[in-house]
């Protein structure tokens, strides 16, 4: 049987080769000359399965098929059918097991044929019946990362099986643990049986070799080997001879060899021929193969052309057509993957979008301004966001008839025009009030945008769920409006750079041909969309971006070929054709008038005459050339006029061209300020949906504890009624017990007190011995079980089960017959009451065992008792527990529902805080509303204005009383002062200068004399001055030689302290390296100094530190004397 897939219909095929019957009796007929099995004796049938098989196996009864499905984990069994059939049969699945190993797997039957054994990649070998396809035996010999079994092989008995890893290299020995019954009987036999077989059959196959040697080694003496024959040097004759050298060989062999020499003896005419030929032709390829040499390597072949293999050649062109169509597919499926993928993001980033996204730049500024790309929303959001809208305009239209009714019912008593007028201005005060809701605490800049608020929540007032959900859906829609608000602008943006760009190439048409005409180097600055502002330009491939030749079909360079030659034909005939254009252009430079714009290239001729002297010119010939220079005059003014207007209009043209540019950059400026405006508003906009969020997340994480709590606490309450239900029965089986043992015990001292009364008639010496036997009791050896075995063998014996006290009371009584027996009994006592005795002393000691029995299930009941209170109360403290976690919680939840998340803007710089003393902590802050504080400040500004003024009072009270008391000093010392100018004048000191002035008559002549003498007096001391200059002068230049004959004896001693320094240095360091302990010393006294100094002037500072703080307390003491104190009231 022969397995093979068939991937274009994912199935498996399936060819059974069967041989017949009465081949062994048709043995030489039914091969061929070379020994090979005819083909009319082999029977082929073809089966297709309709799954993709990995591996099938044919059963030994030849009835049944066995597959491992490679693509669906199924083991499926197909019966063949027993009719013969012509072409392929489909075989359906007869029984189908699912298999648990994953991985291409492999099939294999027992040497028995009662076992299919299944292996698999995942390193399992399974062990199923060949009739139930059930897995009896599974087991995991090798890892999968070892890719699994390669071979599995069984013993003939089946006690073993060796499994080989395909990956790890390891050999896996699995035995049985347990292996019998009849399959095991059955298998035994099979293997007993095949052995006798195979032994029987080596025995029969041995005897037919000794006889096959025996009639060889007779055909060999026969056999003679002629090595001189020689033949045509040919290789299979060459193969004849060895094989004739060649002593014993197979049956196969020899007759291959037979057909060979027929093949040889009738065909070797025709192989000579042939090899002459093939010679021949060996010479012609030799002869091209060194022309090619000589070549050039344009033209020269490769080695392997001139193979005339053609079976070679082919195979090679097979091969290389292979290649390329199987690279060609490669390159078509990368081409369709890439294809599908940019599809996807086409259509989820382009085709999905209402508004594209695209970029919008300045002419002349770097700015950058992108708009808002938008998805259409769908008709589900459209739907949820209409519906909130229209519950809210109900909910407002719901709160202004209540306000009516409570308004109405409040004024009743006014009059119906007056009440009408108060409900117009308060709804316009309502209207008023939402729509000049304040940004700081609406929390966003969207009403800047003109979008309209009034139907949202304020950030306050969100408790519910459903609000919080209401509010998410109408931030969205506010944000998709803002986006859209500037979407519109950037459109209006956007078209008015395309109408500047047309405007600027309208203009640079003219600037073109104004540049052209006065031949200037200059370039045009041509504006123009760049590919981020028109995105749709790279979903199109223009031609002159592809760098790869395009690839023409025959065709279509016959196409191409044949419309160039129309064109160039064309091209040819209009040239021919073009007469008339070409006496123009060479007469009158191709126009008919002379236009303005041409001044420029005009060229007046000069007259043939010019050529010659001017001195041989006549007179006409001179008047000409006077007129000639007048009209080159003329013309050239004409051509300055002529450049200096296309000058002012072209740069009267670049101007307008700069200035609408301008005036675009500076509208893009605002756009861009809008744009980060918008983008503000949005981000906005979307923290508080993710504040609502995050609120609702943690709204539903609560409520889910809550549930659960409540589920939690619902099951231990009724948990708690059963243990009370438990201790309730316990306690009644308790009392009940030990109602049971008091009974028992009572009668137990009644049987001890009443023992002398029974035994009243002895003597009481006797009876004092028989109450001793009475109290005796008999020694009982007991066991006593370890903690651990119980512990271990929970269903072993209790200390205080039946049986074992049964044992006990058994040994007991054993022990007691003993007791009882008559040797015990004391002397000269009557047998009839040592009987009674003895009966009553083992009533007595039943009764005790009774008792002793009561007491251990009383002390079994008492511990079941408290284990049952134990787990009530434990109960009852986790339901305690569970409460307060659960009132927590909802203490918690009310708390979240009332501290909510709330969203203020604040301007930049608003605050200014110094020494960064800013409080980070708002944990025990409470917003609260502003109104109330302003109305505190109100009331604390009147307060204080109050107290202002009556302090101002009484500052002026006091102003007064200063004022009289400083009039009052004033006048004392005016009157001091009156006093002292009288004391004075009469007191006054005339000198003799005064009296001198007042008795002399020519004051003013002796006054000039003595000026006289004084000037003479400061001419001496200005000679006297002068004389003591050079004196310095002279001082001072002998003072300067000898400063430069002692900077002259520095120098020379700078020298020598020089060398001296170094000396003093190599002194110094051997000094150091020998007194580095006397150095250290002194260090070390230098730090301990410097740390009493430091901590001298730590103390003196801390002292200071401390007198200043005392002293700045006195003077704030002192300055808060002096400021008016704002007492609150």
């Amino acid at each position: 049987m022969v397995l093979s897939s068939l991937p274009e219909t994912e199935r498996s095929s399936l060819e059974i080769f069967t041989l017949p019957i009465i081949l062994p009796q048709v043995s030489a007929k039914c091969v061929n000359q070379r020994g090979s099995m005819r083909s009319e004796f082999i029977h082929k049938f073809l089966y297709e399965t309709e799954h993709s098989l990995s591996s099938a196996v044919l059963s030994f009864q030849s009835d049944r098929i066995y597959g491992f499905c490679s693509e669906v984990p199924y083991i499926c069994s197909y019966l063949i059918p027993k009719n013969e059939h012509h072409g392929v049969c489909v075989l359906q699945p007869h029984h189908k097991v699912q298999s648990k190993q994953y991985g291409p797997g492999a099939l294999s039957l027992s040497p028995h044929g009662l076992w299919l054994i299944t292996k698999a990649k995942c390193g399992t070998v399974c062990i199923r019946d060949i009739h139930t396809l059930e897995t009896f035996v599974r087991c995991r010999s090798h890892s999968h990362q070892g890719h699994g079994i390669q071979s599995v092989s069984i013993s003939m008995d089946g006690q073993n099986i060796l499994v080989n890893g395909k990956g790890d290299g390891t050999l896996v020995c699995l035995r049985w643990r347990k292996f019998g019954g009849s399959l095991a009987s059955d298998i035994l036999e099979y293997s007993q049986q095949h052995l006798t077989s195979l032994s029987t059959t080596m025995e029969e196959e041995n005897a037919h070799l000794r006889r096959r040697q025996s009639e060889f080694s007779e055909s060999e003496h026969e056999h003679t080997i002629n090595e001189n024959t020689k033949l045509s040097i040919d290789s299979s004759q060459e193969e004849l001879a060895q094989a004739n050298n060649m002593k014993e060989i197979p049956w196969i062999q020899q007759k291959s060899q037979e057909a060979i020499e027929k093949e040889v003896k009738l065909f070797s005419s025709k192989r000579r021929e042939i090899k002459r030929q093939i010679k021949a032709l060996a010479k012609t390829v030799i002869s091209m193969m060194e022309e090619n040499e000589t070549v050039d390597n344009i033209a020269k072949l490769e080695q392997q052309e001139f193979g005339l293999d053609l079976e070679e050649l082919e195979r090679l062109q097979n091969e290389s057509e292979e290649e390329v169509t199987k690279i060609r597919k490669d390159v078509e499926m990368h081409n369709l993957a890439k294809s599908y993928l940019s599809e996807i993001i086409k259509e989820e980033c382009w085709n999905s979008m209402a508004v594209k996204g695209r970029s919008l730049k300045g002419f002349h500024i770097p700015y950058v301004v992108e708009n808002f790309p938008m998805k259409e929303r769908t008709d589900e959001e459209l739907e949820e966001v209409n519906r909130v809208l229209q519950q809210k305009k109900i909910e407002t239209e719901c709160l202004k008839l209540r306000k009516e009714i409570i308004e109405v019912q409040s004024a009743m008593t006014l009059v119906k025009k007056h009440h009408e007028e108060e409900e117009e201005e308060e709804e316009e005060d309502v209207a008023v009030r939402h729509t000049s809701l304040p940004n700081y605490l609406f929390g966003s800049l969207s009403p800047d945008f003109g979008i309209p608020t009034s139907l949202l929540s304020s950030q306050l007032e969100l408790h519910s769920r459903e609000e919080k959900i209401n509010q998410i859906i109408l931030l969205k829609d506010i944000i998709y409006k803002v986006k859209t608000v500037f979407n519109n602008e950037f459109d209006a943006a956007y078209k008015q750079k395309e109408f500047e760009i047309a405007r600027v190439k309208e203009r640079n048409v003219r600037i073109q041909e104004i540049i052209l005409d006065l031949e200037l180097e200059e370039s045009v600055w041509q504006p123009d969309f760049e590919d981020c502002e028109k995105p749709e330009k790279t979903l199109v491939v223009e031609d002159n971006e592809i760098t790869v030749q395009k690839h023409l079909k025959p065709w279509q360079k016959a196409k191409t070929e044949l419309i160039t030659t129309q064109k160039t034909d064309q091209w040819l005939q209009s040239q021919a054709s073009e007469t008339r254009h070409r006496a123009l252009m060479d007469m009158m430079g191709g126009v008919l008038e002379v236009k303005k714009e041409d001044i420029l290239r005009m060229v007046i001729p000069q007259p043939a005459f010019m050529a010659k002297p001017d001195t041989v010119w006549t007179e006409e010939e001179r008047r000409q050339f006077r007129d000639y220079e007048k009209k080159v005059k003329e013309l050239n003014e004409e051509r300055d006029k002529y450049r200096k207007s296309l000058e002012a209009e072209l740069k009267k043209l670049q101007n307008s061209i700069h200035e609408t540019t301008q005036n675009f950059d500076e509208h893009l400026k605002k756009l861009f300020e809008r744009r980060v405006k918008a983008e503000m508003v949005v981000n906005q906009e979307e923290l508080k949906i993710n504040n609502l969020v995050f609120s609702l997340l943690l709204d539903e994480e609560i409520n889910s504890r809550e549930t659960f709590l409540n589920n939690y606490l619902v099951r231990k309450q009724e948990e708690r009624r059963k243990t009370s239900e438990a201790v309730r029965k316990s306690k009644e089986n308790l009392d009940m017990y030990k109602e049971h043992y008091d009974n028992l015990l009572a009668e137990d001292k009644i049987l001890d007190r009443s023992f002398k009364k029974e035994f009243s008639e002895i003597p009481s010496h006797q009876v004092d011995v028989l109450y001793r036997l009475f109290k005796r009791r008999p020694r009982i050896h007991r066991q006593k079980p370890h903690a651990d075995i119980t512990s271990i063998v929970p269903f072993g014996e209790r200390p205080g089960s039946g049986k074992l006290s049964a044992d006990a009371f058994a040994q007991l009584m054993k022990a007691m017959d003993d007791l009882d027996n008559v040797n015990n009994m004391p002397e000269g006592l009557n047998p009839l009451v040592w009987n009674h005795f003895c009966a009553t002393r083992r009533a007595k000691v039943e009764n005790e065992q009774k008792v002793k029995q009561k007491a251990a299930g009383l002390m079994e009941v008492v511990a079941f008792h408290r284990r049952r209170g134990d787990e009530d109360e434990k109960v009852q403290r986790e339901i305690e527990r569970v409460s307060q976690e659960l009132i927590l919680l909802q203490e918690q939840k009310v708390k979240f529902q009332l501290n909510l998340t709330i969203q203020i803007l604040l301007k930049q710089g608003q605050v200014e805080v110094e020494n960064f003393q800013l409080l980070l902590d708002y944990s025990d802050a409470i917003l609260i509303n502003r109104n109330i504080i302003e109305d505190l400040n109100s009331v604390i500004r009147a307060q204080g204005q109050k107290k202002v003024t009556s302090m101002m009072e009484t500052k002026d009270i006091h102003k007064g009383i200063f004022q009289i008391e400083w009039e009052h000093k004033k006048m004392e010392m005016e009157m001091e002062d009156l006093n002292q100018k009288a004391w004075d004048i009469q007191m006054l000191f005339f000198s003799r200068e005064r009296q001198k002035f007042l008795n002399e008559p020519n004051y003013e002549t002796v006054i000039a004399v003595q000026i006289g003498i004084m000037e003479q007096t400061i001419a001496v001391l200005d000679k006297t001055h002068k004389k003591n200059v050079e004196n310095c002068k002279k001082l001072l230049k002998k003072l300067e030689k000898i400063s430069n004959q002692k900077d002259i004896a520095n120098y020379t001693l700078s020298c020598n302290l020089r060398e001296e320094l170094v000396a003093v240095s190599e002194r110094k360091d051997i000094c150091n390296t020998i007194g580095s302990i006397l150095t250290c010393e002194k260090i070390a006294k230098e730090r301990y100094e410097n740390m009493m100094q430091q901590q001298k002037l730590r103390n003196t500072s801390k002292e200071q530190a401390k007198q200043i703080s005392i002293l700045e307390a006195e003077v704030e003491r002192l300055k808060m004397k002096t400021f008016p104190a704002l007492v609150p009231l």
